[in-house]
C-alpha cells in the first residue's frame, strides 16, 4: 500500500482536475449524492480541506466551530478549491503528521485514520463529480485498490452510522472500481 499521505494527495489532485473541468452552466447539475448539486459537492470538499490544517494542528471540532459551515466558494469556486487543496496538502505533508491525533466529532482517531477517511472521500467524490459533469469517471486503479482494502474494514461502521446508503448490486464480471463504488452505495 502506498503512504496514506500520498494517496490523499493524489485523490485530492484528481478531484481538483475534475473541478477545473466544470463549465459555468454545470454548477447546479445534480450529482449521485442526491442532496448535493455540483456546487454543494465542491463546497463540501472545500470545507473538508479547510478543516484539515485545523484538525491536524490538534484543534477540536468545538474549537473550530461553524467557521466552514457555509458557502465557501463565492464567485471563484475553482480558485477557492485550489486554495483549499493547497492548504490541506501542505498540512498532510507536515513533519510528524502521522504521529498526531485528530479530534473528530465522533471521537479521537489517529491521524492516519483521519487521512484514510479524507482520501476515500476525495476518491469517491471524484467519481460523483465526473458523473455529474459528464466527464471521465475512471478512477486511478491504485487508489481504488488502496481504498477498497481500507474500506473493507470500516464499511459496516459507515453504513451503521448512516454515512453511506445500502450496498448497490454488483453486476457479473464487475471490475474493482465498480465493486468499490457499490460498497459505497453507488450504482
Amino acid at each position: 500500500m502506498m503512504d496514506i499521505r500520498e494517496a490523499h494527495r493524489r485523490a485530492l489532485h484528481d478531484f481538483g482536475t475534475r473541478v477545473h473541468a466544470v463549465r459555468d452552466e454545470q454548477w447546479d447539475q445534480p450529482t449521485p449524492c442526491t442532496d448535493w448539486d455540483v456546487r454543494a459537492l465542491v463546497n463540501h470538499m472545500v470545507s473538508e480541506n479547510f478543516w484539515v490544517p485545523e484538525l491536524l494542528a490538534g484543534k477540536t471540532v468545538d474549537e473550530v466551530g461553524d467557521t466552514f459551515d457555509r458557502d465557501l466558494l463565492g464567485d471563484e469556486p475553482v480558485e477557492v478549491f485550489d486554495t483549499s487543496e493547497a492548504e490541506a496538502t501542505r498540512a498532510v505533508a507536515a513533519e510528524g503528521v502521522l504521529d498526531r491525533t485528530a479530534h473528530l466529532s465522533f471521537g479521537d482517531v489517529p491521524a492516519a485514520e483521519y487521512l484514510s477517511e479524507l482520501f476515500a472521500d476525495a476518491l469517491i467524490h471524484s467519481w460523483d463529480l465526473s458523473r455529474a459533469i459528464g466527464g471521465n469517471d475512471r478512477l486511478d486503479p491504485e487508489l481504488v485498490e488502496q481504498c477498497a482494502r481500507w474500506f473493507s474494514g470500516v464499511e459496516e461502521g459507515y453504513r451503521g452510522a448512516g454515512v453511506i446508503g445500502p450496498r448497490a448490486k454488483i453486476p457479473p464480471g464487475a471490475d474493482a472500481q465498480t465493486k468499490l463504488l457499490a460498497a459505497w452505495g453507488r450504482a
